[in-house]
Order: structure tokens, then sequence, then C-alpha cells
């Protein structure tokens, strides 16, 4: 009995798509919307293929050019792929109009139409968009909502989401108020990033401002854009900054106990870019025994580079508070000495002339303030000991070896007019401390 009803109710549902499936096919609206959205995509493919190359052509810079007229020409490139279905979506959209004021519906042709629009959300995530963060809230959050839109169900799917409310504390909020709030600062942070990435590019491109001063302008104006973007996101979210004083007194007590050296480092680094003293750049030494080239100062640290490749990270706070030996100083001179000996033979009133000579041949080595300088340091066990000084710009170490190249050219100036380098000697003396066996 039980298996008959379940046929008979399987009978029933068949006759009744099987009728709305006959209505459809002998529709004239159905054929009519479905031959608009045919033409609706050809038309679309035609003008893409007829268009897109000389528009993409115009748009193309040469490999060559950097200026924010060729960045801005590239990045409005990146959506060209977009231009197929978002036409198609534009076009179905006039055939959708017609068809509702002709016959009344448009049930067809909205959903192809639908559907473009979720080949655009496709595109975008897979061939434009390379940010991670912004692949993976595409992926996982604007696909399938295109998806729930092609397929109608966007409208119950948020309706459900928007009653589904998710208690904290003295707040509340919906699941749908949550996703609109990741999408919707996803965003906008992702265009403040790319605007902190082109405004510090145009700060540090300023070759007549100090070093420090660019790098206070570029931490200014990322600080400016970010505290901008959070503000945009809350005025959007409609979220009142004041119904956020428990959240950010919690906040401010948290650093008040737990982060006080971020703080700390933080206000170290204004500091260190306000006076200048060291910078991007420079070649500096602290007292812990850190040494190397900072190549970034960030809001919490410095990054050093030593002559091997590594990076150290130094707090900014050790910079103000410990020693600190800044070796470049924006490009000061260094000075330098090479060690050397001559034999006790040598003429050693002739070696500063000759030394100093050679060494001055040096294109490194400088004049100013001070040219290469020979001195007698002392009578050594094997030889007189000398050490010439000279000035460089630059540390003596990494790519730049002066000592090294200075003493070669000691050696060959010194072989060149005769002059004896001497290697150790010693004496050694044997004495008989047997005694006389006649005595």
């Amino acid at each position: 009995m039980d298996t008959d009803v379940i046929i008979g109710q399987g009978v029933v549902y068949f006759e009744q798509a099987w009728g709305f499936a006959k209505g459809w096919l002998l529709s004239p609206a159905a054929w009519t919307q479905f031959g608009l959205l045919v033409v609706a995509y050809v038309a679309a493919l035609f003008v893409t293929r007829k268009i897109l190359p000389t528009v993409q052509k115009f748009l193309t810079p040469a490999e060559d050019q950097d200026t924010y007229l060729a960045k801005a020409r590239r990045f409005v490139l990146m959506f060209a792929p977009l231009v197929l279905p978002l036409l198609a979506y534009a076009l179905t959209g006039i055939g959708e109009s017609v068809t509702r004021s002709v016959f009344g519906s448009g049930e067809v042709i909205a959903f192809g139409k639908r559907v473009f629009m979720f080949l655009a959300a496709r595109i975008l995530v897979r061939e434009i968009i390379t940010d991670p963060l912004m692949k993976v809230l595409g992926r996982y959050l604007l696909v399938p909502i295109a998806g729930l839109y092609a397929l109608g169900f966007l409208d119950e799917v948020m309706l459900k989401l928007d009653e589904t409310v998710v208690p904290l504390g003295n707040l509340s909020f919906s699941l749908l108020f949550l996703i609109r709030f990741v999408l919707v600062g996803g965003a906008i942070f992702w265009l403040g990033r790319w605007s902190n990435e082109q405004s510090s590019s145009f700060i540090k491109n300023q070759s007549e401002m100090r070093p420090a001063m660019r790098e206070l302008t570029a931490k200014t104006a990322e600080i400016a854009i970010f505290g901008v973007a959070f503000l945009l996101l809350m005025n959007i979210m409609g979220i009142s900054l004041t119904s956020l004083a428990v959240l950010t007194g919690a906040i401010g007590v948290g650093l008040g106990f737990g982060l006080q050296k971020i703080a700390s480092n933080f206000i170290s680094g204004i500091i260190l870019l306000l006076e200048g003293q060291a910078t991007v750049g420079d070649y500096v030494e602290l007292d812990g025994g850190e040494a190397g080239t900072i190549v970034k100062m960030t809001a919490r640290a410095a990054i050093l580079e030593t002559y091997d490749g590594k990076w150290i990270v130094v707090p900014n706070e050790d910079f103000i508070t410990t020693r600190v030996v800044n070796y470049s100083d924006s490009g000061s001179a260094n000075r330098y000495e090479a060690p050397f000996s001559v034999s006790y033979g040598t003429d050693i009133n002739l070696v500063p002339d000759i030394v100093e000579a050679a060494v001055a041949e040096n294109p490194d080595v400088l004049k100013d303030p001070f040219p290469p300088d020979c001195e007698l340091r002392g009578f050594g066990d094997s030889g007189v000991d000398f050490a010439v000084e000279f000035w460089v710009n630059g540390i003596d170490d990494g790519r730049h070896k002066y000592t090294s190249d200075v003493l070669f050219r000691i050696w060959n100036a010194l072989k060149d007019n005769g002059i004896e380098i001497p290697y150790p000697h010693r004496v050694v003396e044997l004495r008989d401390t047997r005694k006389n066996p006649d005595t």
C-alpha cells in the first residue's frame, strides 16, 4: 500500500513537471528570452573580439615606463578579462527589460544574466586578484555568494543569515553583517595597502628630502591612510565609534600592561626618524654587538643586514637607550689603517713617500679630510713597524675591502723600490752547561 502511494505521488510530480516543461517549450515568451540571451552573448563576444585588442594596445605602456600614468594603465588593463561577461550582463539586462515589457515575464533571461555575473566573479578571483588574502576572501565568500545569486537563492540565504544573531557581550550582530564586514573591510584595506605602496614609492623617490625625513613622511602617510580606511569602514558598516567604548577600553588596558615594549619601540622609532641619527643605508654597530646596514625601519624595529647576508631585527628602543656607533651617518668618511714592516737594512726615511704615493693611487682613498699618512710605529723584533692611515667613504668590509687593496699596493711599491719586507727572525743560543771534567 505504501509503495502504491509513493508511486502515485511520483506520477503526480512527473505530470506537474512535464506540464511546466511543455508550457515552457511552447511559450513564445520563453523562446524569445532564450533567443535574446543567445543574441546578447554573441553580440558581447563580437564586440569584445573587435574592440578589446585595440583597447589593450592603447592601454599597454612600454616595458621600461614606470610613471604613474603607466602604472594606472597597467592597473586598468588587469580587468580586461571581465569585459566579455560584464558586457554580456549589460546586454542581457536590456533584453530582460524588453521581454518584461512585452510578455510580462523574464525569468529565463534573468537567470542567464545572473550566470554572466557569476562568471565575472569567478574570473575576478581566478585571473585578476593576486593578493593572497583577497584571493581567499574571493574564493570562499565572493564566488559562493555569486553562485547563490545565479541560482536565485541569495535573498533567502541572506534573510536566514540576517536572522541568525551572534551575541558578544553588550554587542550583537548577525552573520550577514559579519560577512559584509569581512568583504567590505578586506576590500577597503586592500585598497589602503595599495595606496600606501604607491605613496611610499612616491615619497622615497624624492631625493631632495633627507633619508630620515622620507622615512618619517612615509610612516605618517601609512598611519593616515589606514586610519582613514578604518573610519571609512566604520561609517560604511554603520558602526558608531561610541559603541566600541568598552572594547577600546579593554584594548587600552592591554596596551598599558602587556604591550609596553611595543609602545616604547613605536615612540622610539618616531624619535629616530625625527632626529635622523640612524636611517636606512647607514652602517651601525650597537653595544650588544649587532652590526650591519639598516635596510628597513618599521614601527617596531630596524632591520640590519650583515655582510654575510643575515638579517638582524633590532628593537627601536635599543637605538635610544644604548650606545650606537654610526659609521655611515649620511655618507661621512671613515679612517682606517694598514700596518706593515720593513727590514732593518732599509733607509726608513724613504718609506713614507713611497707608501703614501702608492696608497693615493687607490680611487676610493680620499684626499679630504686628510690624504694618506704613513707613520713610524716602532722597532719590532724582526723589522721596523709602520702603518699608513687613509680615509674612505664607506665601511672596510663586504663589497669594499679597502685595506686589502691598500696592502697589495704597499707590497708592490716596496718590491719595486727594492725594499725588503722582513719575515720573523729568532736567534737560538746554545749553551754547554756540562761541568769541566778536569776541575
